[in-house]
C-alpha cells in the first residue's frame, strides 16, 4: 500500500468516520500510511469491529498495541480521539 505520511487531522476524521459507522472510508484513510503507528491502531480496532480477529491482531501488532487492551471498541476510538487531541 502506499506510504504517504498521513496528516493528523486525517486520522481524527477516520476516528469520527469509524465512531459514524462508515467503516470504508475510515480504512481507507488508515491504509495511506502503514508506518504511523496511530493509523494501525485505528486500522486495528476496524478490523475488530469487523468481526477480522486475525487481520486485527496483526495491526496491533503493527501499532504496538494489545488487541486485548479495550473491550469495547468505541471506548477505544475514543481512547484513540484523547491521544490525538491532547
Amino acid at each position: 500500500m502506499a506510504t504517504m505520511a498521513i496528516a493528523h487531522q486525517d486520522l481524527l476524521n477516520a476516528v469520527d468516520l469509524t465512531l459514524a459507522g462508515d467503516w470504508e472510508d475510515a480504512h481507507a484513510i488508515v491504509q495511506r500510511d502503514e508506518a504511523d503507528d496511530t493509523a494501525n491502531w485505528i486500522h486495528a480496532v476496524l478490523h475488530k469491529i469487523e468481526g477480522d480477529e486475525a487481520n486485527s491482531r496483526y495491526w496491533y501488532r503493527r501499532a504496538g498495541k494489545f488487541f486485548e487492551s479495550f473491550a469495547d471498541p468505541k471506548a477505544e476510538l475514543q481512547a484513540i480521539k484523547a491521544v490525538l487531541t491532547y
